[in-house]
């Protein structure tokens, strides 16, 4: 049994690649490619259109939160079916996520997160209570090299392994926090996916964080403050005794003098001004950098937002049903023995096939397969082995059951 430890479910070819992989097998004949080929065809369509129902199921569930939405309901929701709606999309998209192959991220793993950041991440405090609700899916748990430059290595290049997710997705709900801005709408569900985010910088994409300064920039910020605020207070203590000595000496000279005291104290009120506002100016212009460096990053790794995400995520769980099923049909049929394989043994197989033909390691999920393909019927269970039908009788109940999804000629 192959090793599956640090495997993920999704298969990363796309499904032409595949069909295409299956028929170069040379003990195909070409009758034997096109049937395939075929089948391939009526398999992609039976799930597409399974597919597009539960799109249109998700695109009903999500249009009361959607926050990009242009439409208008003609009966409004009550408070209770909204709540209903709320509900049914949670479940919906744990379900979707589900299908594409994504796990979901535990509270523990995200604390972790919050603990640490990558070197090309930027330090946020998060706070949960800004959250209604709050899922974070991913996928494509891998390592990644990356190069960088820091002032303990004097700025060279160094390459360096990063751990990263290369899907992450999430679904969240916001409630009314002085951390929102007074723009931000909290009746809304905002769904969010992005590619190769570092494990350690998964608090960056949430709303409502805030910046953790480091400490080199701490010290730009501070230095300045403390020293003008101790340099002001030694200057008025010094005029003030440097005061008292002079009017206890010649208060009537003094006055004649013209050298009034509020002049001086004055001159070191607005010096201490100036020095506060350069600090807050400093403190301002970090806070921007360290926004800009977010919002760079993020413009390069967000893949799509709220009802896109839908779209998206449905059309890959679509894929990747498409390509178990056309593996586990196909190794049924060409490679099996007549009395078929148990479970175990055809999962084994296809995970040795995919990586000797294709350099790929997956943990294949037979459980899955086979169910589609039992309810496709077009294998069989005697026992506990699986077989295949034989393609033409399989082309031949798909097309049957295509026929069968609209009933009106039948009426």
């Amino acid at each position: 049994m192959a090793d599956r430890r640090s495997r993920e479910h999704f298969i990363p070819l796309r499904k032409s690649d595949l069909v295409e992989l299956l028929c170069a097998e040379k003990t195909l004949s070409e009758a034997d490619r096109e049937l395939f080929r075929q089948f391939c065809q009526l398999v992609s369509a039976t799930f597409h259109f399974e597919y597009n129902r539960r799109l249109e199921e998700l695109k009903a569930a999500y249009a009361p939160f959607d926050p990009d939405a242009d439409t208008r309901p003609l009966v409004p929701l009550s408070a209770k079916e909204k709540q209903n709606r709320l509900n049914e999309l949670y479940r919906d998209f744990a379900w979707l996520l589900e299908r594409a192959n994504f796990k979901h991220l535990s509270r523990p793993e995200l604390e972790q997160a919050l603990e640490q950041t990558s070197g090309w991440g930027i330090n946020v405090d998060v706070d949960f209570s800004v959250f209604e609700h709050l899922a974070i899916f991913a996928r494509g748990d891998v390592v990644q090299k990356r190069t960088r430059r820091r002032w303990t290595n004097f700025y060279r290049r160094e390459d360096t392994e990063v751990p990263i997710y290369q899907r992450l997705a999430l679904i969240l709900k916001l409630r009314p926090h002085k951390r929102l801005g007074k723009g931000v709408d909290t009746e809304c569900v905002y769904l969010k996916i992005f590619k190769d985010i570092p494990q350690l910088d998964v608090e960056m994409l949430l709303p409502g964080a805030r910046v953790h300064f480091s400490y080199l920039d701490r010290g730009k910020v501070g230095l300045p403050v403390f020293s003008a605020l101790g340099l002001a207070i030694w200057n008025i203590i010094t005029a003030g005794v440097n005061l008292v000595t002079r009017l206890i000496d010649d208060f009537l000279s003094l006055i004649v003098s013209g050298a009034s005291p509020s002049v001086a104290l004055w001159g070191l009120v607005s010096g201490a001004f100036g020095y506060g506002y350069r600090s807050y100016y400093s403190y301002q212009q970090t806070k921007q950098r360290y926004h800009l460096t977010l919002t760079q990053s993020l413009y390069y790794q967000s893949l799509d937002s709220n009802s896109g995400v839908l779209f998206r995520l449905l059309d890959e769980a679509e894929e990747q049903d498409c390509r178990e099923a056309f593996l586990a049909y196909f190794a049924l049929w060409r490679f099996a023995p007549p009395q078929g394989w148990a479970p175990a043994q055809l999962d084994d197989f296809i995970e040795r096939y995919l990586e000797q033909n294709a350099g790929i390691e997956v943990n294949f999920e037979i459980g899955d397969a086979v169910a589609k393909l039992e309810r496709m019927r077009i294998v069989v269970k005697e026992g506990d082995r699986y077989q295949a039908r034989p393609i033409a009788e399989a082309l031949e109940e798909l097309d049957h059951a295509w026929d069968s999804y609209f009933g009106y000629h039948q009426g």
